[in-house]
């Protein structure tokens, strides 16, 4: 397995310094934040993806996945990153998150990124029923799947507690209706703990979905707050053995945003941490 760490938690870098401080601590990947300050895709200008690029090969560090969840750019003032969401009752607002989703796929080509990450659905209203929203969701992704499809890079659906899709029986009641081999399941083991379903109890009944993985860790109250690997509850050594047991050889992505005012300490912690829970069960860490 290969371990990359998010970018989100390096928001007072710029992502020049970002890779530089990722590569450097001894992760061999990177999820990039297709948001400010990072790479926000809308005013990304040519000589900013060769930066990227350029940085990426100085310092032999690989793109595991495209943040493209987040956009702290619209600066909602409801939550920072969750709106504009799919289901939002406005089109034209529900509108920048899908313009956005596409230009997330364009820049992953770009780059070299095998996949992108997005919302599940969004913060449903007082007024929407579950079906009324992903009937929403659906006709707002769709478009994005075909992009998805001619650029032959995966769109990843990432469940996350209060939005519309939660619960992984929700996730492929959504996905049944998407016959695309391009769209799977960012499987986030925080999230899944914050809904009471133990990542080791789904990582097998999810693999054929699953094409990218976050990791951090919950408290034991199921409070989503991401901690560091080894300060909450998860069972990160049976998740990982399940994990190993699918044959999945793919990117393990740490995402710790809430550290940004010392990410290093926490990237270093985190891969620390894992590395050693890996070749406590025997899985080799590329």
């Amino acid at each position: 397995m290969k371990l990359a760490f998010s970018s989100n938690a390096y928001m007072h870098f710029s992502i020049e310094d970002t890779i530089r401080k990722i590569a450097e601590l001894g992760y061999t990947g990177i999820e990039i934040l297709a948001d400010v300050p990072h790479a926000w895709p809308s005013f990304l200008l040519e000589e900013r993806k060769q930066s990227i690029r350029d940085h990426l090969a100085k310092y032999n560090l690989k793109v595991a996945n495209i943040n493209a969840f987040m956009m702290n750019a619209v600066a909602d003032p409801r939550q920072p990153y969750w709106h504009p969401g799919w289901t939002d009752p406005d089109p034209h607002y529900r509108a920048i998150r899908r313009e956005h989703t596409k230009r997330c796929l364009q820049l992953a080509k770009e780059i070299d990124a095998p996949n992108i990450t997005t919302e599940p659905g969004g913060l449903l209203t007082a007024q929407q029923s579950w079906d009324e929203a992903a009937q929403i969701f659906y006709d707002e992704l769709m478009p994005c799947v075909e992009v998805a499809e001619q650029l032959e890079v995966e769109l990843l659906i990432e469940p996350e507690p209060e939005l519309m899709i939660e619960k992984f029986d929700q996730y492929l009641e959504f996905v049944s209706k998407i016959d695309s081999p391009w769209v799977g399941l960012n499987f986030d083991v925080g999230h899944a703990y914050c809904v009471s379903e133990d990542p080791q109890d789904w990582v097998a009944k999810m693999a054929s979905h699953t094409k990218h993985y976050h990791f951090e860790d919950i408290a034991d109250t199921r409070v989503h707050q991401h901690m560091i690997p080894g300060h909450g509850a998860i069972d990160f050594k049976a998740t990982l053995q399940e994990i190993e047991r699918t044959g999945y050889d793919g990117w393990i992505t740490v995402e710790l945003y809430p550290y940004i005012d010392n990410p290093d300490d926490a990237a270093r912690e985190a891969r620390e941490y894992l590395t050693a829970a890996m070749q406590d069960v025997g899985i080799t860490v590329e």
